[in-house]
Protein backbone atom coordinates (compact mmCIF):
# COMPACT_ATOMS: atom_id res chain seq x y z
CA UNK A 1 0.00 0.00 0.00
CA UNK A 2 1.38 3.49 -1.12
CA UNK A 3 1.60 6.41 1.65
CA UNK A 4 -0.68 8.93 0.69
CA UNK A 5 0.61 12.80 0.42
CA UNK A 6 -0.14 14.47 3.82
CA UNK A 7 0.57 18.31 4.03
CA UNK A 8 1.04 19.58 7.71
CA UNK A 9 2.16 22.03 10.04
CA UNK A 10 6.47 21.43 10.46
CA UNK A 11 7.11 20.28 14.34
CA UNK A 12 10.51 19.96 15.82
CA UNK A 13 10.95 16.71 14.79
CA UNK A 14 10.82 17.27 11.40
CA UNK A 15 14.15 19.51 11.64
CA UNK A 16 17.02 17.00 10.06
CA UNK A 17 14.01 16.40 7.19
CA UNK A 18 14.16 20.59 6.98
CA UNK A 19 18.04 20.71 7.14
CA UNK A 20 18.23 18.84 4.17
CA UNK A 21 15.49 20.48 2.21
CA UNK A 22 17.72 23.71 2.84
CA UNK A 23 20.87 22.11 1.74
CA UNK A 24 19.46 21.18 -1.26
CA UNK A 25 17.38 24.71 -1.63
CA UNK A 26 21.59 26.12 -1.60
CA UNK A 27 21.07 27.28 2.09
CA UNK A 28 22.85 24.54 4.08
CA UNK A 29 22.13 25.39 8.26
CA UNK A 30 23.28 23.34 10.97
CA UNK A 31 20.10 21.32 12.15
CA UNK A 32 19.79 23.08 16.25
CA UNK A 33 19.82 26.50 14.10
CA UNK A 34 17.20 25.41 11.72
CA UNK A 35 15.22 24.15 14.89
CA UNK A 36 16.03 28.12 16.44
CA UNK A 37 14.38 29.59 13.26
CA UNK A 38 10.91 27.08 13.27
CA UNK A 39 10.42 27.84 17.03
CA UNK A 40 10.92 31.86 16.39
CA UNK A 41 8.46 31.27 13.39
CA UNK A 42 6.36 29.32 15.54
CA UNK A 43 6.56 32.07 18.31
CA UNK A 44 5.79 34.73 15.55
CA UNK A 45 2.71 33.19 14.15
CA UNK A 46 4.55 32.30 10.87
CA UNK A 47 4.02 28.59 9.27
CA UNK A 48 5.90 25.92 7.73
CA UNK A 49 4.33 23.67 5.93
CA UNK A 50 5.96 20.03 4.74
CA UNK A 51 4.20 17.33 2.32
CA UNK A 52 5.07 14.09 3.62
CA UNK A 53 4.26 10.35 3.19
CA UNK A 54 4.04 8.17 5.92
CA UNK A 55 6.68 9.33 7.99
CA UNK A 56 9.25 10.90 5.15
CA UNK A 57 9.36 14.61 4.63
CA UNK A 58 9.80 15.14 0.89
CA UNK A 59 9.31 19.32 0.50
CA UNK A 60 8.75 22.41 2.44
CA UNK A 61 6.88 25.60 2.01
CA UNK A 62 7.89 28.91 4.33
CA UNK A 63 4.29 30.99 4.24
CA UNK A 64 3.91 34.40 5.72
CA UNK A 65 1.35 36.94 6.22
CA UNK A 66 2.30 40.19 5.97
CA UNK A 67 0.31 43.35 6.95
CA UNK A 68 0.93 46.07 4.82
CA UNK A 69 -0.25 50.17 4.89
CA UNK A 70 -1.01 50.29 1.02
CA UNK A 71 -2.88 47.43 0.22
CA UNK A 72 -6.30 46.85 2.10
CA UNK A 73 -5.49 43.30 2.86
CA UNK A 74 -2.60 41.59 4.26
CA UNK A 75 0.11 40.20 1.46
CA UNK A 76 1.13 36.25 1.35
CA UNK A 77 5.05 35.57 1.20
CA UNK A 78 5.78 32.51 -0.29
CA UNK A 79 9.24 32.87 1.25
CA UNK A 80 10.93 29.27 0.43
CA UNK A 81 9.61 25.97 -1.26
CA UNK A 82 11.48 22.92 -1.95
CA UNK A 83 10.94 19.28 -2.89
CA UNK A 84 13.96 16.84 -2.58
CA UNK A 85 15.52 15.92 -5.94
CA UNK A 86 14.20 12.11 -5.56
CA UNK A 87 10.07 13.49 -5.78
CA UNK A 88 10.03 15.93 -7.99
CA UNK A 89 7.66 15.65 -11.07
CA UNK A 90 5.24 14.16 -8.72
CA UNK A 91 2.79 16.93 -7.78
CA UNK A 92 3.78 17.42 -4.27
CA UNK A 93 5.10 21.44 -5.14
CA UNK A 94 2.23 21.48 -6.69
CA UNK A 95 0.56 20.47 -3.60
CA UNK A 96 2.43 23.02 -1.77
CA UNK A 97 1.60 25.65 -2.87
CA UNK A 98 -1.80 25.22 -3.29
CA UNK A 99 -1.91 24.31 0.98
CA UNK A 100 0.06 27.50 1.35
CA UNK A 101 -2.38 29.63 -0.55
CA UNK A 102 -5.84 28.02 1.06
CA UNK A 103 -4.06 29.01 4.30
CA UNK A 104 -3.29 32.67 3.32
CA UNK A 105 -6.80 32.89 1.77
CA UNK A 106 -8.01 32.41 5.51
CA UNK A 107 -5.73 34.55 6.96
CA UNK A 108 -7.41 37.00 4.81
CA UNK A 109 -4.72 37.94 2.08
CA UNK A 110 -5.72 39.53 -1.32
CA UNK A 111 -2.74 39.11 -3.12
CA UNK A 112 0.85 36.38 -2.91
CA UNK A 113 4.26 37.15 -3.56
CA UNK A 114 7.18 34.94 -3.92
CA UNK A 115 10.61 35.17 -5.20
CA UNK A 116 12.74 33.28 -7.22
CA UNK A 117 16.41 33.16 -7.83
CA UNK A 118 16.97 34.67 -11.26
CA UNK A 119 18.81 31.27 -12.53
CA UNK A 120 15.84 29.00 -11.65
CA UNK A 121 14.23 29.41 -15.24
CA UNK A 122 12.31 25.48 -14.66
CA UNK A 123 10.86 27.10 -10.95
CA UNK A 124 9.72 30.11 -12.98
CA UNK A 125 7.84 28.25 -15.47
CA UNK A 126 6.33 26.11 -12.47
CA UNK A 127 5.08 29.00 -10.91
CA UNK A 128 3.87 30.43 -14.59
CA UNK A 129 2.03 26.95 -14.68
CA UNK A 130 0.30 27.75 -11.50
CA UNK A 131 -0.87 31.25 -12.79
CA UNK A 132 1.72 33.46 -10.79
CA UNK A 133 2.93 36.44 -13.00
CA UNK A 134 5.94 38.56 -12.96
CA UNK A 135 4.96 41.98 -11.79
CA UNK A 136 8.21 44.08 -10.26
CA UNK A 137 12.05 43.52 -10.09
CA UNK A 138 13.20 42.70 -6.31
CA UNK A 139 16.20 45.10 -5.04
CA UNK A 140 18.56 43.35 -2.18
CA UNK A 141 21.28 45.20 -0.22
CA UNK A 142 22.62 43.06 2.13
CA UNK A 143 23.35 44.77 6.03
CA UNK A 144 25.80 44.38 8.23
CA UNK A 145 25.65 42.29 11.51
CA UNK A 146 23.83 44.33 14.03
CA UNK A 147 26.10 44.24 17.59
CA UNK A 148 24.20 44.23 20.72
Amino acid sequence: MTDSLLIRAAIPEDVPALAGLLDELGFPAPLDTVARRLARLSDLGESVLVASKGAEVLGFVSVHVTPVLHRPTPVGRLTALVVTNRARKQGIGRALVEAAEQYLALAGCGLIELTSNVKLAAAHAFYERLGYAITSHRFCKPLPAATV
